[in-house]
């Protein structure tokens, strides 16, 4: 196998990782959170930390990393309208997904400690959690934009 299809191969991978986990993390946290049980949603988002750790993360530097050398390797221009338009949108969704991994903590910080406490979940709590799904649309569509760039390239 040639260098650039290994490439290709491990973007598309990471790229199927990237969004499947994504939007795994997104139904199941949301889940939890409409089910109001405080156990639950204190289960869940320490699992959707270490998730976020061990699958989304790498995928991102995977899909930088990949997606770069690719644009190397066939000696592409990075301000086309299909690369510029897709790192625009990359950038964007990192711009929406770190505070999302802080929220994703302190949702699950705040929700240990009440089952801790046996107390109901704070308002901080509901707090992070609107800020959560807000920034959640714009990094879920801008995503959905990267795959329409990549492919469509459009000129």
């Amino acid at each position: 196998m040639n260098l650039y299809l290994c490439l290709k191969w491990l973007h598309i991978l990471s790229a199927t990782l990237l969004f499947g986990t994504g939007l795994g993390i997104a139904f199941f946290m949301w889940m939890a959170h409409r089910g109001g049980d405080v156990r639950v949603i204190a289960a869940t988002a320490r699992v959707v930390v270490i998730a976020d750790a061990c699958f989304t993360a790498p995928a991102v530097l995977m899909q930088l990393v990949t997606g770069l050398w690719m644009v190397h390797v066939l000696s592409l221009d990075l301000r086309s309208t299909w690369i510029g338009g897709s790192l625009l949108l990359f950038f964007l969704v990192g711009a929406c997904w770190l505070p999302v991994l802080w929220l994703q903590w302190r949702a699950s910080r705040l929700s240990q400690a009440a089952v801790d406490r046996a107390e109901p979940l704070p308002p901080a709590y509901f707090r992070a959690m609107r800020w959560w799904f807000w920034l959640g649309w714009p990094a879920f569509l801008s995503v959905i934009g990267i795959f329409w760039l990549m492919v469509t390239k459009p000129v």
